[in-house]
């Protein structure tokens, strides 16, 4: 390791004899900072970046536990090591959990046994810090790969440009009015990007079409929804969205698509993006119809409680969605953070006359 890659250790000891020895021992290969008293390790802490922290355990001021407890606070990542005379196992036990320490070495030592500990340490912390710079550079590539899906699913239909954002962002809304945990709102913000990923299969004629859809063209376009996860299951770290992607054109009366999934059946994610997906897609314009206004798409999405859409869904849309709408014009949709979890093209919910009919369809009024 070159001297400017050398780690970085702080060493506390109240006694300066023994702060000394720490040293002479480590300051050939590593970069050495020490102090006295817990309070000025600290203080070194919150300014210098440490790699490693050495303490001893039984000091005046204050216990190398407690420091290492505010070393574990102030950088969680460092290695800590307690220095003790301690022999007790139970002692030893509830010193390294009140410090959340890595390693101890016991008194006395000699300048061999603490270049073995500290090495060891260290190297368990470079994998760890190789490992999440991999899992960085993983992730960063994963974000890339979901936004020229997206880019590229906006070229397709200049009119949803940017819509899978706008509908992730009201389906978190209602998600959390909804209570959903951190971890399903992580995963309904991912399936909300990419609800609509299926379309990329769809042929553009057919998404443009400014008139009615015909039979085998509406068909086309339903299996959107299997396209998307065939496409998603070849992507390991979307398998978790899969069935909620899948299931967002389901009905909560059992006349979706395309399972035919009803009520519980239906992942609950899946039904607030069917909600957030039709309310965009109301007031968005379109090739083949104006915009609704706010007002009337809300009354539709409410007329459709109880058969396409769940009671509880359309009931925290009622709650969020004024708010959300004024929200949105003013949000930057860039904030949606896609390296956590696309951009979708059209929405093709017959009944809210989100697509164009079929010949003989009606859509409530």
């Amino acid at each position: 390791m070159v001297m400017d890659d050398k780690y970085t250790i702080l060493v506390v000891d109240d006694e300066k004899d023994n702060l000394q020895l720490f040293i002479r021992t480590l300051r050939k290969d590593y970069n050495v900072l020490s102090a006295e008293r817990g309070s000025d390790g600290i203080e070194i802490l919150k300014n210098n970046r440490i790699d490693a922290v050495l303490s001893d355990h039984k000091m005046p001021e204050m216990e190398g536990t407690e420091f290492l407890k505010y070393a574990y606070e102030i950088n969680p990542e460092a290695v800590r090591i307690l220095i003790t005379a301690f022999a007790d196992a139970e002692i030893l036990r509830d010193a390294i959990n009140a410090g959340k320490i890595h390693r101890y070495l016991k008194k006395p030592w000699t300048p061999k046994d603490l270049l073995n500990v500290v090495s060891a340490c260290l190297e368990i912390y470079q994998l760890n810090r190789d490992n999440q710079k991999l899992a960085n550079d993983l992730k960063e590539l994963f974000s890339g790969t979901i936004s020229a899906i997206m880019e590229a699913l906006d070229a397709k239909d200049p009119y949803t440009s940017g819509r899978s954002k706008r509908v992730t962002f009201y389906a978190l809304r209602m998600g959390e009015e909804l209570g959903l945990s951190d971890e399903r709102l992580s995963e309904l913000e991912l399936a909300g990007l990419l609800h609509d990923i299926g379309m990329i299969g769809v042929p553009v004629n057919i998404i443009t079409k400014p008139g009615e859809l015909t039979d085998e063209e509406y068909e086309l376009v339903k299996g959107h929804t299997i396209i998307g996860m065939k496409i998603l299951e070849e992507i390991k770290q979307l398998n978790h969205v899969i069935k909620i992607v899948g299931c967002h054109h389901e009905h909560y009366s059992g006349e979706g698509y395309p399972y035919g999934l009803k009520r519980e059946e239906i992942p609950v994610e899946s039904q607030i993006i069917a909600v957030a997906d039709a309310y965009d897609g109301l007031i968005s314009e379109r090739a083949y119809r104006a915009s609704l206004s706010h007002e009337e798409a809300k009354r539709r999405i409410q007329g459709a409680s109880g058969s396409q859409f769940s009671p509880a869904v359309v009931e925290a849309f009622s709650k969020v969605i004024n708010s959300a709408a004024e929200e949105i014009k003013n949000f930057n949709m860039d904030k949606l953070d896609i390296s956590n979890k696309i951009d979708d093209t059209v929405k093709v919910e017959i009944k809210l006359g989100e697509m164009n009919k079929p010949a003989g369809e009606t859509e409530p009024t």
